[in-house]
């Protein structure tokens, strides 16, 4: 399977071949959904939280007397039978939705989803960047390339890319992502992915 690959100025420089080992295996979708809801639990905060009855304010003390009363059998304030007592089996934010995949699953997964992209021709690559911050230049260079601009747009680099980062944070849908830290996620989410430089180099000697 061959992609374009681009200039730093925008023009179609030559084609290259892509790794069959990274983009070229068979589609599993469902360890691909696997590995993306993984993803999504792992990231998930929870923040509902209802009070218990021991957490709940007020004194403890029995209402009034168990018998001679004619009255329920009624206990503290803080029973959750009663209005500002506390909540019986209510949300709480100690809630635990990690979830965790085998290594060779998640980079079964990572190819899976490379190769449906490399199917769908999402995948081209440049050159390089130059190390000059300016988001006029990158805008520039986005509007050269066969790209879809305000779509989500993901940028593989092979390492740290100060000013690709800097460049780009203010244009929206922008990913700037290390080819050691792809994800199922993020390239699924991608209407198209640039790899810059030897990023393919990498992510094959990582994930292949």
């Amino acid at each position: 399977m061959k992609i374009d690959v681009y200039s730093a100025t925008g023009t179609k420089t030559t084609t290259r071949d892509l790794p069959s080992g990274l983009f070229d295996v068979r589609i599993n979708m469902d360890l691909m959904h696997q590995a993306v809801t993984m993803q999504q639990s792992n990231r998930r905060m929870p923040v509902a939280h209802a009070k218990k009855r021991s957490e709940v304010r007020g004194s403890t003390k029995k209402v009034y007397a168990q018998k001679h009363t004619g009255r329920a059998r009624r206990g503290s304030l803080r029973s959750p039978l009663l209005r500002g007592g506390g909540k019986a089996f209510g949300p709480k934010k100690d809630r635990n939705f990690t979830k965790s995949m085998p290594k060779a699953m998640r980079h079964a997964a990572l190819r899976s989803c490379l190769s449906a992209q490399a199917k769908n021709g999402a995948i081209l690559g440049l050159e390089s960047y130059p190390e000059t911050i300016k988001t006029k230049a990158f805008h520039e260079l986005l509007t050269k390339l066969p790209v879809q601009i305000g779509r989500r747009l993901l940028f593989v680099v092979p390492e740290k890319h100060d000013a690709m980062l800097m460049s780009s944070r203010n244009i929206p849908r922008i990913r700037i992502l290390r080819a050691a830290y792809l994800n199922p996620e993020d390239v699924l989410l991608a209407k198209s992915i640039v790899f810059v430089g030897d990023s393919i180099e990498r992510a094959e000697k990582v994930f292949a």
